[in-house]
């Protein structure tokens, strides 16, 4: 699904993105609603950040990736942890592409998200480039979902990665 977020482009730089789970929801732009297995997701655009929320038997789970005033916890490369019980992974990289380059990416995937079932994309007014997009997945009963934020004035495209997988149980 791509719609056009009616709000103004605020959040401007990559290096300004925070991680952090267990946040509340956030007043969303734009939310889409999955049940994935028997998970619901909810996937949620907050301007140029993002919020997946996942309730299912084993858990919930929220993920919050936004600039958050206030917070300690900058955008990390990596995290692995047992979250519930289960294994969550989050990866996060920062590309700096060329004009070009950085048009013709943005292009592909907002592609790739707007007529996929799972997928999620809003877009500024007065920059096509300017975009948040989504894709969740579930894969051998586990739980995934790809980001990517794009900040064409400074031709950066952060994009993260995160899987959240079966309940681990204890050896006995």
């Amino acid at each position: 699904m791509l719609t056009i977020l009616k709000t103004s482009y605020t959040d401007t730089r990559a290096s300004d993105l925070a991680w952090c789970l267990g946040r509340e929801p956030q007043p969303a732009l734009a939310v889409l609603d999955l049940q994935l297995g028997d998970a619901a997701v909810q996937l949620r655009l907050l301007g140029a950040s993002h919020q997946v929320l996942l309730e299912g038997r084993d858990g919930r789970c929220s993920e919050t990736v936004a600039c958050m005033p206030g917070s300690s916890t900058p955008l990390p490369l990596g995290v692995s942890k047992l979250l519930e019980g289960r294994e969550y992974e989050f990866a996060a990289r920062i590309e700096t592409l060329s004009r070009g380059s950085f048009a013709g990416r943005a292009q592909e995937l907002l592609a790739l998200v707007a007529d996929h079932p799972h997928g999620l994309a809003g877009t500024f007014p007065g920059s096509p480039h300017a975009f948040t997009a989504m894709l969740a997945h579930r894969q051998e009963g586990q739980i995934g979902w790809r980001t990517w934020h794009a900040y064409p004035q400074e031709g950066c495209l952060v994009a993260t990665r995160t899987r959240l997988g079966a309940r681990v149980v204890a050896a006995l």
